[in-house]
């Protein structure tokens, strides 16, 4: 009797021992992660309606019933058919494919080929056990097809993408001027010592004949000491053209004037769902930003081309203007922005050094491509990122807020330790500075590890170390930003 007493007492202490313990662990651990806040999901999203920039336009959806932003609560960015015009087949894509039932990476690869009459499952089938047709020769990742009028992507299809701010109308040369005195920037045409500018500009034509031209645009000469200060060379200014768009800048300088201003150039798809106004679907989709009319006096009143005239050398200036025109001159589309079609080409996000993206056409394009490029929303190309020219510009775009992400990292993966680190819109990583000592916070949490090697012989009063494996907790927030990377 003694005996079950006495093994009743012990087993009542070390189960209270036991509970002891616990509490003690979980109140440590608490106390070490109070102010971290791990995956918060129960945490909101910042409200999208409490963000704004001036100068800036919010391209995403909104509550068809009070006009608010849809927040990130659920899918809030824009599905839209991206691509050229000129291909019908966009209107064979039925509007159910534009809703946001399915959304994200992959949301693309779940519309059926309806041009073409098959199901998604048949489309799911011919990708996964599909014979490759040689005939066609294999294509490279990232390929692009053109159409061979405006450079659209053929054939269209339905793209989406996340919620953003783009500015109203591209940087003006005042903008710039802003940014160079700011930081003494030095532009590459200026490093160059020349820039290209349309033949019929030259203020000595008489020696268009010595001039080294564009062997793939031969309407467009090199000048020496052309910049974006002297957009036709010496002699020239660009004083009285103040709110003309900046022209004579790369791809570089684009981008580091974004940056300077906390901004970022758009991605290609970012900036055609902006361009288009809302007009994405198959029975609403147009031509150019005015409708689908292919006149002169319809185009004058939304975008500046070079008109009826002969390229390079008779401009009539129906519209008003021969070269650049001041922002906001014409009549913005259906979001408020302006200049998005004409003016000047605008630098994109994204490509390769030798091929960088711009898009939108500029004063010197036709619409109908009769000459350089048909001035549709869908019209694209392709420059090496180096190139300065006298129609070439861009504008910014900004990602609205979101929550952070929180990660766990364990210490002995990959070099052996864990490091708090940060992470911008452009994948760069860097080293985070914390408050207390420049130091991440960390937590030594023991935990039993299943992997042992049963042949090592070990002292049983002590854990054996493959049971106390120590992991770290560092906290990795990584702002979610527009997936045009």
């Amino acid at each position: 009797m003694r005996k079950s007493i006495h093994l009743l007492r012990s087993l009542l202490w070390a189960i209270l021992l036991i509970i002891i313990a616990s509490s003690v662990a979980n109140s440590t651990v608490n106390e070490a992660q109070s102010g971290l806040p791990i995956n918060p999901d129960d945490e909101p999203h910042p409200d999208p309606n409490e963000e704004n920039y001036p100068g800036m336009i919010y391209i995403g959806r909104h509550n068809h019933h009070d006009g608010m932003r849809i927040g990130f609560h659920t899918d809030n960015g824009l599905k839209f058919i991206f691509g050229t015009g000129f291909d019908e087949t966009h209107k064979e894509i039925e509007e159910k494919d534009l809703h946001h039932e399915h959304y994200g990476p992959d949301s693309e690869h779940d519309i059926a080929d309806r041009a073409h009459g098959k199901t998604r499952e048949q489309v799911m089938h011919e990708k996964r056990a599909g014979k490759l047709d040689l005939s066609k020769g294999p294509k490279p990742y990232g390929c692009f097809e053109e159409h061979p009028l405006d450079g659209g992507m053929v054939p269209p299809k339905v793209v989406r993408v996340d919620p953003f701010f783009m500015d109203e109308a591209p940087v003006t040369n005042k903008e710039f001027g802003k940014f160079v005195r700011a930081t003494y920037y030095e532009t590459e045409a200026e490093k160059f010592g020349w820039s290209f500018v349309l033949s019929s500009f030259l203020p000595n034509a008489e020696n268009l004949h010595e001039a080294e031209v564009d062997p793939e645009a031969e309407d467009w000469v090199a000048v020496d000491g052309a910049y974006w200060r002297n957009p036709e060379g010496p002699g020239t200014s660009y004083k009285y053209r103040e709110n003309h768009p900046v022209v004579h800048v790369s791809h570089r300088d684009a981008a580091e004037y974004c940056t300077w201003v906390g901004k970022r150039l758009p991605g290609e798809r970012e900036w055609e769902a902006a361009a288009r106004g809302g007009n994405v679907g198959p029975k609403n989709r147009t031509l150019y930003v005015w409708g689908d009319e292919q006149t002169t006096d319809a185009a004058k009143e939304y975008a500046n081309l070079w008109g009826d005239g002969d390229f390079p050398w008779d401009n009539k200036a129906e519209d008003g203007w021969r070269a650049t025109s001041p922002v906001k001159t014409f009549k913005p589309n259906l979001f408020g922005l302006y200049d998005m079609t004409g003016n000047v080409w605008e630098w994109q996000r994204g490509g390769k050094h030798k091929s960088r993206i711009v898009r939108g056409g500029s004063y010197v394009d036709s619409l109908d491509g009769s000459f350089n490029h048909a001035a549709t929303l869908g019209v694209r190309a392709t420059l090496h990122g180096t190139t300065t020219t006298g129609n070439v510009g861009f504008r910014c775009v900004k990602s609205p807020k979101r929550k952070e992400e929180y990660h766990w990292v364990y210490e002995n993966e990959g070099s052996g330790t864990a490091e708090l680190v940060l992470e911008d819109e452009n994948g760069n990583r860097k080293q985070r500075q914390t408050q207390q000592n420049q130091q991440p916070r960390q937590i030594e949490i023991y935990e039993d590890d299943d992997e042992f090697d049963e042949e090592v012989i070990h002292d049983p009063t002590k854990p054996r170390p493959d049971e106390m494996r120590k992991r770290v907790l560092a906290v990795k927030p990584r702002t979610l930003r527009s997936d045009e990377l």
